[in-house]
């Protein structure tokens, strides 16, 4: 037989173990803090950035690892550490997606080292791509995006909302409209570079939980970006809507790129990653208590009603697991996903992590819906996951779409 393994190499594990330990003894003990803050916890980014945890160097690594596992490994552990603190350290990585599947070479070497900074000096970046009409109809999408001519630049006006780090980023990638006649073909990506004037901060939301990321609005005012600010550039760009053009004009029902899409495309392991590490917190915060708690003389995981639950947490989050692993491994492999499998992994990973935690606050009864313990913030910051970069209705109508060939609505 071939060899075939699950196991992680020995550079994993290092890694692995390096970054648990980070989260055990220097996210988990500020987690509640924070959450209760709802600020960006800046000095927890600090000290990732000085261990090397929160840079350029390391994810670029972890990208690259040949068995597709870096990313998910290092997710899971950040997320098992605390889902807040943890997107707020992970966020700049979607707008630094969005410039690896859109950009040039020149690109991504300018802008992505700027969206982090370094130990000294951190920044963050943002990633805008949804708008108050235009969620998951990315075809709604209003902001646009017009060439100037005479001056060479691109100017951009709109509204954005939900974006991760919205405002306070140092680069903000920016989806926009640049022919609304062809739909969701006519969009394009643009840097918006520190200090740009025309951009500034909106609504800042106050949410249900992962509370220590800042989530706001982004406001687009006649903001003027030069023409090499164009992910891909207009070259390319004018190739790509000459061609959708003539698809419009001939029916045809070929896809193109779009330019959100394929950031997502790329990100949904790595959120299924997240999930499954939210929810393996949760389950072993719950095994210990249930270990340790007694009622009627006995430990409660005497009783099958609380055995069995763990039983079935347990196996729906190997099975998240290796949903995310399968799919990460594919897309590095190059393998196309030709029945949805990273939709697959983000959908089962994003609802295991909502159901293991409701589970682990019945485990631990009232004690559970206090937040001295920190299932209750676990189930809370949980429901992100079947939200943000795709509901989980919208990757079933993916997954349905590609089993089946058909415009599935």
């Amino acid at each position: 037989m071939g060899d075939f393994t699950l196991d992680l190499n020995d550079d994993q594990r290092q890694v692995r173990d390096w970054i648990h330990g980070f989260a055990a003894d220097v996210m988990r003990p500020a987690a509640a803090e924070w959450d209760e803050r709802e600020e960006t916890p800046w000095p927890i980014i600090q000290e990732a950035a000085k261990i090397g945890l929160y840079s350029l160097d390391f994810y670029a690594q972890q990208f690259f690892d040949p068995t597709g596992l870096g990313i998910p490994m290092t997710m899971e552990e950040l997320f098992w550490g605390d889902a807040g603190i943890a997107l707020s350290i992970v966020g700049t990585g979607l707008a630094a997606v969005g410039v690896l599947a859109n950009g040039t070479e020149e690109q991504i070497g300018t802008w992505v080292p700027q969206m982090y900074g370094d130990a000294d000096d951190v920044k963050v970046a943002a990633f805008c791509s949804s708008e108050p009409d235009a969620g998951s109809d990315v075809g709604a999408m209003r902001t646009r995006a017009v060439f100037d001519e005479a001056s060479g630049e691109w100017v951009l006006n709109g509204t954005k909302t939900w974006a991760t780090n919205g405002g306070i980023a140092n680069v903000h990638v920016v989806v926009a409209v640049v022919d609304p006649e062809l739909g969701t073909r006519g969009h394009a990506s643009f840097i918006v570079p520190p200090g740009t004037p025309g951009l500034s901060q909106g609504q800042k939301f106050k949410k249900h939980g992962i509370r220590a990321s800042h989530t706001a609005e982004v406001v687009l005012d006649n903001v003027r970006v030069p023409g090499d600010c164009l992910l891909g550039g207009k070259d390319k760009l004018d190739e790509r809507l000459a061609r959708a053009r003539e698809r419009a004009r001939t029916g045809s029902t070929e896809r193109s790129k779009n330019a959100a899409m394929a950031t997502f495309e790329a990100s949904r392991p790595a959120v299924g990653a997240m999930a499954v590490g939210t929810a393996r917190a949760a389950y072993e915060y719950a095994l210990e208590y249930a270990t340790g708690r007694e009622q009627f003389g006995r430990p409660i995981i005497d009783n099958q009603g609380v055995a069995f639950q763990l039983a079935d947490m347990r196996t729906q989050i190997d099975a998240a697991r290796l949903l995310v692993w399968r799919a990460s491994w594919m897309a590095t492999a190059g393998k196309p996903f030709t029945s949805a499998e990273g939709s697959m992994s983000k959908l089962f990973a994003s609802e295991t992590a909502k159901k293991v935690t409701a589970q682990a606050v019945q485990i631990l009864g009232g004690n559970g819906f206090t937040r001295e313990y920190p299932v209750e913030r676990m189930h809370r910051d949980s429901a992100i996951y079947t939200i943000f970069e795709g509901t989980s209705e919208i990757q079933r109508l993916v997954i349905a779409r590609t089993l089946s060939g058909l415009p599935i609505r």
